[in-house]
């Protein structure tokens, strides 16, 4: 029984050798730079020293854990990362669904890819540029939106300095950079669709709205799940390069996430072993938002990711 098992699983194997081996790359690099690294969370319990490297450094526990629950800029932190990350989660996770929607919509195919082609390169512009012509705009002395407002007989207005403004500023630029490359997955979920169903809803006399509503919608809704799964997994994970180069010493009431407060700490201020507590507690609230969020989908008799 166990050699017929073994000889199907072999000539399965070798006849997707090659499917296979256009994985090995992609199962390498988890390997590499995800899980191998796993093995220095340790250090979230040790009081860490270089010179003794990781293994020898003083087991002291759950006391990094309590010393960060006892800070009292811990709370502040943890409230700036989840607002912030569900205000990206609320406005911003809609608009790649919205924008593959109206990609998909465009009967011209020349002005689709052209369009298609615009909104995917703010993706591979650095955070670093990005923030660059972030500040240079938006100065209160010489930004193009201030001199237009200085036309108008408005009072300049310092946006990155302001608290009411970080925010704004932080989802709309994640927007502007991402929503286009997010888009992709989407388009793909609707290229899947039967066009048997659009063709059947259009001699049923249903209007474009209609077939977008009642047959595109309903068939990329398990994609849609998913990947909103995938997000609240990742729900304490604002982007460090992105309030990085956002944040000053007036915006930090509001900028100051884990990330940032990881580096900050952590590794300017040379508390390594603090550094990972923090990295460690905002995975453990990941997983936590990516168990419940995949058990209510599996609850609503939807496709979780397992």
């Amino acid at each position: 029984m166990f050699a017929t098992s073994s000889k199907k699983t072999f000539r399965y194997l070798n006849k997707k050798k090659f499917l296979y081996l256009l994985l090995l790359p992609g199962i390498i690099y988890f390997l590499v730079f995800n899980y191998v690294p796993m093995y220095g969370v340790i250090i979230a319990f040790k009081d860490f020293n270089f010179a003794k490297g990781i293994w020898n450094s003083a087991w002291i526990g759950f006391e990094n854990f309590r010393y960060m629950f006892g800070l009292s800029d811990f709370y502040t932190v943890f409230w700036n990362s989840l607002y912030l990350s569900f205000l990206k989660l609320v406005i911003g996770f809609p608009f790649p669904i919205i924008l593959a929607l109206f990609l998909n919509e465009m009967r011209n195919r020349t002005y689709q890819k052209i369009t298609q082609t615009i909104i995917y390169l703010p993706h591979f512009i650095s955070w670093v540029v990005i923030g660059g012509i972030l500040v240079n705009f938006l100065s209160p002395s010489w930004g193009v939106l201030n001199l237009f407002l200085k036309s108008l007989g408005i009072e300049s207005i310092f946006f990155l300095a302001d608290n009411d403004y970080f925010r704004p500023l932080v989802v709309l630029s994640s927007i502007w950079k991402d929503s286009g490359w997010e888009s992709i997955i989407y388009l793909a979920a609707i290229a899947s669709i039967n066009s048997e169903l659009y063709e059947a809803a259009s001699i049923d006399g249903a209007s474009r709205l209609q077939r977008l509503w009642s047959i595109t919608i309903p068939s990329i809704k398990s994609t849609i799940i998913i990947l909103l799964i995938l997000r609240l997994g990742h729900i304490m994970n604002n982007g460090f390069e992105q309030i990085f180069v956002l944040q000053n010493p007036m915006n930090l009431g509001v900028s100051e996430v884990f990330e940032t407060y990881a580096y900050r700490v952590g590794i300017l201020g040379g508390r390594f072993s603090f550094g990972a507590t923090v990295g460690l507690f905002t995975s453990v609230i990941g997983l936590i938002f990516l168990l419940v969020s995949n058990r209510i989908a599996k609850l609503m008799k939807e496709d979780g990711i397992w």
